[in-house]
């Protein structure tokens, strides 16, 4: 069961390099989907947001540690995300924790919060 995420945020198109955008996106939800069927992620999220002034979309690659640690080292997933920052702003790609992971980030930030002296 996935306890990890993998998100990846883009902003606004290149200017004049919109049909290639379309044609990477496309591309890009064609190998999540291929790496879905073949059980190296367990789910994705593909979300594209209304306009506004930072994040035009996103992806969330839902699967385990080392299942998202081996698609970030897939020669095709490095290919997708090197051009995507050739064609629109603001690419983003880091790891989180979902499902199980939640309740032990919480544990470790109630342990640490406990330690630090707190503000009135």
């Amino acid at each position: 069961m996935s306890d990890r995420v993998l998100f990846i945020s883009w902003g606004e198109n290149v200017a004049g390099r919109e049909e290639r955008a379309v044609e990477v996106f496309n591309e890009s939800v064609g190998f999540y989907g291929r790496c879905k069927e073949q059980g190296r992620i367990e789910d994705f999220d593909v979300v594209m947001l209304a306009p506004n002034a930072d994040v035009d979309g996103y992806v969330a690659i839902k699967g385990t540690a080392d299942q998202l640690n081996a698609l970030t080292e897939d020669p095709e997933y490095l290919r997708l995300l090197t051009e995507a920052t050739t064609i629109v702003h603001k690419v983003r790609a880091t790891q989180g924790f979902t499902g199980a992971a939640i309740a032990q980030r919480m544990e470790i930030f109630m342990e640490v919060a406990a330690k630090t002296p707190q503000m009135a």
